[in-house]
């Protein structure tokens, strides 16, 4: 009889041993259900959706009859789902301008580009007075501001960058980039 406790006695703790050892093993399957939603999460918020910038630098591409000089930059969705509408924000200034001036909608011109699809190129002109550029070799200095905020189906975000046209080179060089 004392042998059928004993062996009762090793069968109960060889059960809790195993019990203990399915908890361990659940709980880390937990662990690494939650880490897959997080990174889930992760893609969600930054592959999901689309990303504006730019594929180019500023280009000259001449001058009106008017005498304005004419710019252009291209704009390109590196996301993975479309921008439902684009609209793009400049503005130009003797001074180098803040952030924040892109936000003040009285001091800024603002034109809608429509939506842009993944891997989609489009272009955006500005024109500056050709008179004024050539007045950046006597110490004039001109500064652009451009931000392209774009909606999505998850919210709303936006490219801004600042550039500073350099006589010699005759082109505009960025001087400061952000992503909202």
């Amino acid at each position: 009889m004392v042998d059928i406790t004993l062996v009762d006695q090793l069968v109960s703790i060889g059960s809790g041993i195993a019990t203990i050892i399915v908890i361990y093993f659940l709980w880390k399957a937990v662990k690494q259900m939650d880490e897959s939603v997080k990174v889930g999460r992760v893609q969600l918020q930054y592959r999901f959706r689309p990303w504006i910038g730019p594929s180019s630098g500023i280009e000259v591409m001449g001058t009106t009859p008017e005498g304005k000089q004419q710019f252009v930059i291209k704009l390109k969705n590196y996301g993975e789902i479309p921008a439902s509408n684009v609209v793009a924000k400049f503005t130009m200034k003797n001074e180098e301008p803040a952030r924040d001036i892109l936000k003040n909608s009285e001091l800024i011109d603002s034109f809608n580009l429509g939506p842009l699809l993944p891997n989609m190129e489009k272009r955006y002109w500005f024109f500056i007075d050709a008179d004024l550029l050539r007045r950046t070799k006597e110490n004039t200095e001109v500064f652009v501001a451009l931000y392209f905020a774009y909606e999505f189906a998850a919210g709303k975000s936006g490219y801004g960058m600042i550039s500073h046209f350099d006589p010699n080179a005759n082109a505009f060089v960025h001087i400061d980039m952000w992503a909202d």
